[in-house]
């Protein structure tokens, strides 16, 4: 029963990763179709933490060189920019997580 669940959310995660990049011609515009996607389906804010200590997502972006996503974490009233991969995520994923996921597994497919 668990595998028949696993493949289900691979076939998901692979639906969303061609919905992301239909039309992408190279990796830079299947990236700028990841960076749209996340920005119009994950929703921020939301709470996560950083090295132990909470946080609060207000944006998700581009990486500023190359392939990424940095979340912009408020903490004590400034804002940080963080690689998505140093987030711990909260137990409840914020709405559009899917996307994250998503993007996380065409990532690996491009090394």
């Amino acid at each position: 029963m668990a595998k028949k669940a696993a493949d289900k959310h691979r076939a998901r995660l692979q639906a969303l990763i061609e919905e992301a990049t239909v039309d992408c011609y190279n990796e830079d515009e299947q990236h700028v179709g990841f960076m749209t996607v996340i920005e119009d389906n994950v929703i921020s804010p939301f709470k996560a933490k950083v090295i132990g200590e909470e946080v609060e997502v207000v944006e998700l972006r581009s990486a500023e060189c190359g392939f990424g996503i940095d979340a912009v974490c408020r903490y004590r009233g400034k804002d940080y920019r963080i690689n998505i991969h140093s987030l711990e995520w909260p137990r409840q994923k914020p709405n559009g997580f899917e996307w994250i996921e998503a993007y996380r597994t065409w990532l690996g497919q491009q090394g």
